[in-house]
This record gives C-alpha cells, structure tokens and sequence, in this order.
C-alpha cells in the first residue's frame, strides 16, 4: 500500500503573509469574518495563490456493506444500503438535492456493497467483495482487500483532481458503518467504546448498550496494537472507509481541497491523518453530527467544524451544505474591497 507524499502547508512563509495582509486589509474590521478568514487563508495555501478559485467540484460517495452488521448493531437491514444506492442513482436522496443546489458533481462508487448492480454510467463500479467478513469473528478485510480499497480510493480522487477538479468532498452509504466507525476510533484514539459509539440509524437505549457490547468483544477478541495503522483499518474498517481514506490522501498529495463530511468520513480521516498528518492541513470539517462520538472526534483531530446543525445522515449532505460557505472564504478573498481600493479609513 503506497502512502503519498503530502507537503504541510507553510502556515509562516511569504505567501501567507501576503493572504494575512489581503484578508487583514479587506474593508472590515480585523477578524470580522470569523472562521471564513481562516478558511480563506487555508484556501490559499492550498492552490499556492492569492487569488484561489474553486473548479469542478465534486461529491463521492461510496458505498458498502458491513458484516458486522448480522449481530444486530443497527435496526435497519443490510438491504438498506443497496436500496439507497438505488436511491442516489435515481436522484431521490437527500445528497443528490444538496449537490444541485450547490452545483456539485455526484459520483455514486460500489465500493463493496452486498449486490450485483446493473450497469449504470451513473455508479462507479470499485466493488473489492459483496461486503466485509464480522470483524466480531475475523478481520472485516484481508490485508490485500484494503490495500485494493485505498488504492482504488487514491485513483478515483486523482482522476477527478486530472480532470480538473481541485476542491472533493466525500460521502457514504453502509448500514452497520458507525459501529466500523467507532471501533476504529476506540483503537486509533486509544478511547472506550461507549464514547465512541452512538444511536447511528436511531438505535434504543438496548440497542446502543448491545453494540457498545458487541464492538467491546471484537476489540478484546483481535487486541489490536494502535500504531499499526493498516492492520487497524484492515480489522475493523469497511470498503467505502478504506477507499475514503485512500482519497483523501491522494487529494492532499495533489494540492486539491478536502471537504469532510460527518462522523464515518472522519473516521476514514482519522485513518488517513494516522498515516500521513498532513493531510489534516487540506481538510476542511464540514460539520459535528448528531452521533454520539463525533464531536469527540473532532477533538481528537484538533479541528473546529464549520456547521453544527444536529445532522446524522451520512451521504456527504453535511458537506454539501458546508460548500457554499467555502464558495464564500473564496469570493471575499477575491472580490471584497480593501480599504485601499474603496477609499475607506482603515482603524487608526
């Protein structure tokens, strides 16, 4: 599994001093945008320039299917997650409403999902298996399956990036995925479970002490050293997690923008930024979910999300709606005024 080479972005060097005195001089007071200045500066560092532009946005979502989910860790059924790839391919979901209206591109990718679909220029056919093994029992993946996931991850991100693309957001869709979520952040984190996992798809109190149990069990069953991060993700991942984190990394490495959705794409952040931290300098955090474990996420990564709206979907609809607030980082930066330019005093 190759893991690439990511440049941190020189938070001190001349450039972003130059992005500092652009946004500091912009006909406001010092700071007054808040996170947006922030954001912009990011933006900035990332494309190398002081005049950024967003090209062909783009929203993956990937999709898989989970063994783990056969002990009853969510109170849907496996089927689920092939009916709402359906879904996405038909325009119906939340996430094909949020990307036309931020007029995002949405690819749909079968990163492993447990059912043979019929060709469909719409769906990206990445399929590793029909689903991952229980990681109760075995590993969820070989280590030959990951590696395939990361890597076909990598080359679906670095497609886009050559076609023109320089700003993705990521997405999925996997029933039993929050449970995959949170034992890898129990692991990576070194945190119990029950702080980790959460309600998911709309678990009861039993149901949310039953796969806390569950999750305990498989991680005293594989006792899994943390810093051996591919077996980890090998263990307890799923397809679309491992094929996430493969992505992001290869975005980073091409100087192109992440934007993270909710708590599973952490996840697969959290995977990636285990292998390579400076992808952390290219994400941007769309939003803190309803589940349980991913503010203390968040945390764990050092970041702060733009949005904090309660939402638990998954698909990358956080992202979506994140975007047009990274549209906004970039039209301030390139469009505003300075006090220079409009001939407004500046504080004295």
């Amino acid at each position: 599994m190759r893991i690439p080479d990511i440049l941190p972005l020189n938070q001190t060097g001349e450039l972003a001093q130059a992005l500092a005195a652009s946004i500091d001089h912009k006909t406001k007071p010092l700071g007054a945008l808040g996170q947006l200045e922030k954001l912009a500066l990011q933006i900035g560092l990332v494309q190398q320039s002081c005049t950024p532009g967003l090209q062909r946005p783009v929203m993956l979502v990937f999709a898989a299917d989970h063994g783990i989910a056969e002990t009853g860790v969510s109170p849907f059924p496996q089927a689920v997650t092939q009916q709402m790839v359906l879904n996405f391919l038909a325009g119906g979901a939340a996430i094909n409403v949020f990307a036309r209206q931020a007029g995002m591109q949405l690819r749909v990718v079968d990163a492993g999902v447990n059912h043979v679909f019929e060709p469909c220029p719409a769906l990206i056919d990445a399929k590793v298996a029909m689903g991952t093994a229980n990681f109760l029992h075995s590993p969820a993946m070989t280590a030959a399956q990951c590696a395939t996931a990361v890597q076909r991850g990598m080359a679906l991100a670095s497609a886009e990036i050559e076609a023109g693309t320089n700003i993705l957001a990521f997405g999925e869709m996997g029933i039993a995925n929050t449970s995959s979520a949170a034992a890898l952040m129990s692991v990576l984190c070194e945190l119990p479970v029950h702080q980790c996992a959460g309600r998911g798809t709309g678990l009861d109190d039993v149901g949310l002490q039953h796969k806390i149990s569950i999750i305990e069990q498989a991680l005293a069953h594989h006792a899994l050293p943390r810093d051996d991060v591919k077996q980890v993700l090998a263990t307890l991942g799923g397809f679309e997690i491992a094929m996430m984190a493969g992505a992001m990394l290869a975005s980073a490495e091409r100087r192109a923008l992440i934007i993270v959705d909710g708590f599973i794409a952490s996840s697969a952040l959290l995977v990636a930024a285990r292998l390579q931290p400076a992808v952390l300098d290219y994400c941007v955090f769309a939003h803190c979910s309803g589940e349980a474990g991913h503010r203390l996420l968040l945390s764990q990564l050092g970041t702060r999300p733009l949005l904090d709206l309660g939402l638990r979907l998954g698909e990358g609809t956080g992202a979506a709606l994140a975007y047009p607030l990274v549209q906004a980082a970039v039209n301030f930066l390139n469009e505003m005024a300075s006090f220079a330019s409009a001939q407004v005093s500046g504080p004295a």
